[in-house]
């Protein structure tokens, strides 16, 4: 398994011109490359190989390719490429927007890569030694557990990053003594487990909102070109960073509550791009960040000796949990009244017992699809009891 690991990097000024000159030098590189690819094809219908670029960037180096280690020169020639065959790819696949490579402006080129070699960790790991940069001071908060694979330098504004990607041993999931839970993702309440817990919605978006807007006013009055817009630029760039940092802050924090509280732990495979087409729900939707929760919750489960499914989303909102019964809803109706059984609890409730009684039968996705077998066919036996029971034992819910 393949994991990474990110550190704020502290360069000096120096430092700084450094790191920026060898991103501009790798975005005139890629364009260049890019440009290359294109007339070749309009010249004679062939295509330029990532072998054939790379060979004659061996040979004809300028004086500002030069300064930059050279692995990161071929890596740069690698992304190119792999846009390509990803183009080529949505092509085959008769994807609406196959997507062409375009070329990169300043604002959107904001990373190298040292695909193998070209950086240590020095001074007891309070430094990191990029090749032709030079010796650069690392908060190194957390240990690495294995030798780093390749080091990813990232701008974000003005701050730097090192991503350091490491080979992690895959483990087995043993049996867990640690609850299931089915949870069902929403807007009002951000999260509802099938115990009745619920989690606020943060609203990092909407709670920021005046204040970007703001300076959205401000920048789109700028003359374009001007220094004042590249000031107010980055003003707005400040802003929804800092609305993304709240927003990963919360979901790192759920995401880890999750696995060490629960052994199984039971999602619907929503298809959010969907979901936001509905224009009056879209932002709230886009803030909520359903689907990342889930990747966070996936890749932890890995080392938390926990479980991570999929299941398929229909009609959990609409199925009675205790008889199975189909009451239709609207999004405006909260509570579940069932006409058959007489059970009534919160709709979201329901859909979250549903969820998790869906586990173990439509399996989309798990972490550790060798284990749990055994406590997966009992869930399905208490399963078959529970909706058995008469509604009265279900009136706490």
């Amino acid at each position: 398994m393949i994991k990474s690991f990110k550190y704020r990097i502290l360069p000096t000024k120096k430092q700084k011109e450094l790191l920026i000159s060898t991103l501009i030098t790798c975005r005139f590189l890629y364009n260049n490359s890019l440009a290359e690819r294109i007339e070749k094809y309009k010249e004679d219908k062939t295509s330029i190989t990532y072998t054939q670029q790379a060979n004659n960037l061996a040979e004809n180096k300028n004086d500002y390719q030069k300064k930059v280690h050279s692995q990161v020169l071929q890596d740069v020639l690698k992304r190119l490429d792999k846009t390509y065959a990803n183009f080529f790819r949505r092509i085959k696949n008769k994807e609406k927007k196959a997507g062409f490579p375009r070329f990169k402006p300043e604002q959107r080129y904001n990373s190298f890569c040292y695909p193998q070699s070209g950086f240590r960790l020095t001074n007891n790991e309070k430094r990191i030694e990029l090749s032709k940069i030079g010796d650069i001071r690392i908060k190194y908060h957390r240990p690495i557990p294995s030798k780093p694979k390749t080091c990813i330098v990232v701008r974000d504004i003005d701050q730097w990053f090192v991503v350091f990607t490491c080979e992690i041993e895959d483990r087995i999931i043993e049996k867990s003594d640690k609850p299931e839970i089915g949870i069902d993702v929403g807007i009002s309440n951000y999260l509802t487990l099938s115990n009745g817990k619920t989690f606020d919605n943060p609203r990092t978006l909407i709670k920021s909102q005046d204040k970007l807007v703001k300076a959205q006013r401000q920048l789109s009055k700028k003359v374009i070109g001007s220094k004042n817009r590249t000031k107010q630029r980055i003003v707005v760039a400040k802003t929804h960073r800092k609305i993304r940092n709240q927003r990963n802050d919360f979901l790192h924090k759920l995401s880890t509550h999750l696995v060490q509280e629960y052994g199984l732990i039971v999602f619907e495979n929503l298809n959010i791009r969907n979901m936001v087409k509905n224009h009056k729900l879209a932002k709230h939707i886009s803030d909520a960040s359903w689907n990342k929760l889930i990747q966070m919750t996936t890749y932890k489960a890995v080392g938390a000796n926990c479980v991570v499914e999929l299941v398929d989303p229909k009609n959990t909102s609409q199925n009675c949990s205790v008889c199975g019964n189909k009451v239709s809803k609207t999004l405006g109706d909260r509570v579940h009244k069932c006409p058959a059984c007489g059970v009534e609890l919160d709709r979201d409730l329901n859909a979250a017992i549903n969820i998790k009684n869906r586990a173990g039968t439509v399996r989309i996705k798990s972490c550790g699809d060798d284990v749990r077998q055994e406590e997966i066919e009992k869930s399905k036996s208490s399963r078959n009891l529970l909706r058995n029971k008469k509604p009265h034992g279900l009136s706490v819910w």
